[in-house]
C-alpha cells in the first residue's frame, strides 16, 4: 500500500490531514523512503542542504499526535468507564480504544508490560496523567506501527554525510544491552536504497540487455557474457550501467530495494507458509513436481491452520475437511503454524 502526501500538521488537518493518518490503521509495518540526499523539503519541494533527520523525526510526530490526541479528548471519559467497570483491565479499557487502529489486545498488553517496566509507571490508567498517557502512546507506537526507514538516493551528492549522521543518531549505544529506539526508529531498521537503480536494472533487465534479480549485487551485460541471448548497450546506457555499478552495487552490495521488504517481513516475524496439492512433488497439482512450492504466503505469528485456509480462500473454509504435513502428518484445525515443523500444507476439501 503506496501512501503519500503527508506533510507536517497534517494531525492539525493540514494537507491530507486524517485522510491520510488513517489509511495507516491497516498497515503492519511502515517503509518510510526518505530523501538521504537532502535536496527535497518536508514538503515535497526541491532544496539544496536539507537535514532528513526532520524527515524521520517529524512523521513519528504526526503519528503520535494522531493517536495521543483522538485519546486526549475523550479521556476523562474513558476514565469514568474503565472506574464504573471495576471488572476491566487496564488493558482492557486500552484495548477498547485502539482497536480501531488495528491492533490487537496482545500488542496493547505487551506495549502496557514494556511501558511499566521501562519507567517503573503505573499500569492503572485512572491515575495517569497526560505525560502518562503521552508515554504509553509512544511505546505502544512502537509496537503497532515498527518503522522501516529506506534511506533513498544514496548515490546523490550530500548523502554521505546524510547517512553518516542518521547512523551516529540511530545507532545502539555501546552500553546499551537492550532493544533501542529513538523516534521509534531502530538502527537495524536503517536501509541504505537506490530506488531509481533498481528501476532502471528491472526496466533494462525486462527488455532483454542485462540479466538482473531484485537483490544481486551485480549483473551481467552481452559483453560480460557473449554466449547469453542479450542485446546490445549503446554508449549512454552503458556509461549509466557503468555509474551504478561503482556507486550503488559495488559500494553498498545491492540497490537496498529487496532488502528492505526482507527487512520487514524479519520484523513482524512473519511465518512462511508453503500451500500444496501434492506431499510428493511439492507441487501444484498432483502429478506435475516443475511447480513445486509454486506459491508461498506469509502469516501472522500465532496463526491456525484452519484461520490460514481461509486466508487463502473462503471455499476453502466452508469446505474444509482437514489438513496435512510432510509425512502424512495430520495437522488439527487449531495448530499453530510453526516454521520447520508443519508450514509446508495440504488442505483437504469435500466436493462442492
Amino acid at each position: 500500500m503506496d501512501v503519500a502526501g503527508l506533510v507536517p500538521g497534517a494531525s492539525e488537518g493540514r494537507g491530507l490531514g486524517n485522510q491520510f493518518l488513517d489509511d495507516l490503521r491497516s498497515a503492519d509495518v511502515l517503509i518510510h523512503v526518505v530523501d538521504a540526499s537532502g535536496t527535497t523539503d518536508d514538503n515535497g519541494r526541491e532544496t539544496k542542504g536539507y537535514d532528513p533527520i526532520n524527515d524521520i523525526q517529524w512523521l513519528r510526530g504526526e503519528i503520535e499526535a494522531w493517536i495521543f490526541g483522538n485519546l486526549e479528548r475523550k479521556w476523562s471519559s474513558i476514565i469514568r468507564r474503565h472506574i464504573a467497570l471495576k471488572t476491566i483491565s487496564a488493558v482492557d479499557t486500552l484495548h477498547g480504544q485502539l482497536a480501531g487502529y488495528g491492533t490487537t489486545k496482545d500488542i496493547v498488553q505487551k506495549a502496557m508490560d514494556l511501558f511499566v517496566k521501562s519507567g517503573l509507571n503505573s499500569s492503572d490508567v485512572d491515575k495517569w496523567n497526560m505525560e502518562d498517557l503521552c508515554g504509553f502512546v509512544k511505546v505502544f507506537l512502537d509496537q503497532r506501527f515498527p518503522t522501516i526507514v529506506a534511506l533513498n538516493k544514496i548515490d546523490m551528492p550530500d548523502a554521505d554525510k546524510n547517512i553518516s549522521a542518521i547512523v551516529r543518531r540511530y545507532q545502539k549505544p555501546n552500553s546499551v544491552n537492550t532493544s533501542f529506539l529513538r523516534d521509534g526508529v531502530s538502527g537495524d531498521n536503517i536501509i541504505l536504497t537506490s530506488a531509481l537503480s533498481e528501476c532502471f536494472l528491472r526496466k533494462i533487465s525486462k527488455q532483454g540487455y542485462i540479466r538482473y534479480q531484485s537483490g544481486d549485487d551485480d549483473f551481467y551485460t552481452k559483453s560480460d557474457k557473449p554466449n547469453e541471448d542479450l542485446r546490445g548497450l549503446d554508449e549512454k546506457m552503458t556509461r549509466r550501467l557503468d555509474n551504478i555499478r561503482d556507486l550503488v552495487l559495488f559500494r553498498y552490495g545491492s540497490t537496498g530495494v529487496q532488502e528492505v521488504i526482507i527487512r520487514a517481513v524479519e520484523v513482524l516475524g512473519f511465518v512462511p507458509v508453503f500451500p500444496v496439492k501434492s506431499l510428493t512433488t511439492f507441487g501444484a497439482s498432483m502429478d506435475n513436481s516443475s511447480v513445486a512450492f509454486q506459491d508461498c504466503v506469509l502469516v501472522k505469528p500465532g496463526t491456525t491452520v484452519r484461520e490460514f485456509a481461509r486466508k487463502l480462500h473462503n471455499q476453502l473454509d466452508l469446505n474444509y475437511v482437514g489438513a496435512e504435513t510432510i509425512g502424512n502428518i495430520q495437522l488439527a484445525e487449531d495448530d499453530v503454524i510453526i516454521p520447520g515443523k508443519n508450514n509446508i500444507i495440504k488442505i483437504s476439501t469435500s466436493p462442492t
